[in-house]
């Protein structure tokens, strides 16, 4: 026999409804990479601390080290952000302008681009600094290629984005997925 629940029966044998306010639950994938004496630090950030664009920031701000502080985040499986850091300077990419439609962290990543929200009727597409890890080797035709891959998640993405800038596994690692 089910059990009633917001007005619907759900099963024993089913998960219970998952909670959406449950950060943990929107964020797919959350890491910070910097480099302290020229070798890679990567450490996996909270979901409480990536679902608010100022709030990424200043945690960025407190990693920022040789060539600043990098997050790479992947929302919901819908959208990936990456967001830059070097000292005063604030560099971003938004996979897709209309996650600011539904997103706050996307809202306040174009407010952080100065670009306009997105009508409904708008295609996703990519927004904001392309090139932000271009020193790092990854190109703006690189991340074109990457983004616009359809086969990938987000959060695949950005495993494609953190081989190409060199952290060769790190990612994995932090995410319990290497075999060490």
């Amino acid at each position: 026999m089910g059990r009633l629940c917001d007005d619907s029966l759900v099963s024993p044998h089913t998960e219970p409804p998952v909670d959406a306010t449950d950060p943990s639950d929107a964020v797919d994938l959350a890491v910070v990479a910097y480099r302290e004496d020229e070798v890679w630090q990567v450490e996996e950030l909270e979901p409480e601390l990536v679902l608010d664009f100022e709030t990424l920031t200043k945690q960025l701000r407190r990693r920022s080290a040789d060539d600043g502080a990098i997050a790479m985040v992947a929302y919901d499986e819908d959208f990936l952000l990456v967001v830059r850091v070097r000292g005063a300077r604030v560099q971003v990419l938004l996979s897709d302008v209309t996650a600011a439609l539904e997103w706050d962290v996307a809202r306040g990543a174009l407010e952080a681009l100065g670009e306009d929200l997105p009508d409904e009727d708008d295609d996703p597409e990519t927004v904001g600094d392309v090139d932000l890890l271009e020193d790092l080797g990854l190109t703006e035709s690189d991340v074109d290629e990457i983004l616009d891959d359809e086969d990938l998640f987000p959060d695949e993405m950005i495993a494609g984005i953190a081989v190409e800038i060199g952290l060769d596994g790190l990612v994995d690692e932090v995410r319990g997925l290497s075999a060490t």
